[in-house]
C-alpha cells in the first residue's frame, strides 16, 4: 500500500471539493479535531504553528471528527464559529470525517497504515506529518502537544528539505 495521500479527494468545511495533490510542495500536519475534548485547547498550539511556519510551507489541515466520545456534534458552521471565535483558527478546516470504523474516510484509511505505529486512530487530535511529496512521514498521538520539541523538530526537518 502506498504511503502517499496525494491522490485523495477531500471536501473543505465550506463544501468545496479539494484534491490533496494541491498541497504538493507543502509540508502538512493533518489532525482530527473536536470542539468538546480534553485536548481541544491544542487548537491554540496548532494555530501558533500555522502562524510560525505557514509562510515557509507548513499547512495544517483540521478534520473535525465525532468518532470519539461524540465530542464534535456541531454542524460545519458551528465548528467554524467555535474555532475562529475561541481560538482564532486560520488554518484550513475540512468537512467532518470518520477517522475509524466502517465509514472511515479514505484519507484516514491511508494515514493509519502509512507509518508506525499503524492502526486505528485512538482519539481526537492525533497528528500525521506529510512531506512535500505527499508521503506520510510521522505520527503523533493525541497527548503530544503541537509545540512539543518532537513535532517542531519533525516539521523543521521536512521544511528544510
Amino acid at each position: 500500500m502506498s504511503n502517499t495521500i496525494s491522490d485523495i479527494a477531500v471536501k473543505t468545511i465550506n463544501g468545496e471539493d479539494k484534491q490533496l495533490n494541491d498541497y504538493t510542495g507543502k509540508v502538512l500536519l493533518i489532525v482530527n479535531v473536536a470542539s468538546y475534548c480534553g485536548y481541544t485547547s491544542q487548537y491554540e498550539g496548532l494555530e501558533k504553528l500555522n502562524q510560525k511556519y505557514g509562510e515557509t510551507g507548513l499547512r495544517i489541515l483540521g478534520f473535525p471528527c465525532n468518532d470519539f466520545g461524540a465530542q464534535e456534534p456541531g454542524s460545519n458552521e458551528e465548528i467554524v464559529q467555535f474555532c475562529t471565535s475561541k481560538y482564532g483558527v486560520s488554518f484550513e478546516l475540512f468537512d467532518k470525517v470518520h477517522a475509524k470504523g466502517s465509514q472511515q474516510h479514505p484519507l484516514y484509511e491511508r494515514l493509519t497504515k502509512a507509518v508506525e505505529p499503524t492502526g486505528t486512530v485512538a482519539w481526537n487530535f492525533e497528528k500525521f506529518l506529510v512531506n512535500k511529496q505527499g508521503e506520510v512521514v510521522a505520527r503523533f498521538n493525541s497527548s503530544v502537544q503541537p509545540n512539543s520539541p518532537e513535532i517542531i523538530a519533525a516539521i523543521e526537518k521536512e521544511l528544510a528539505k
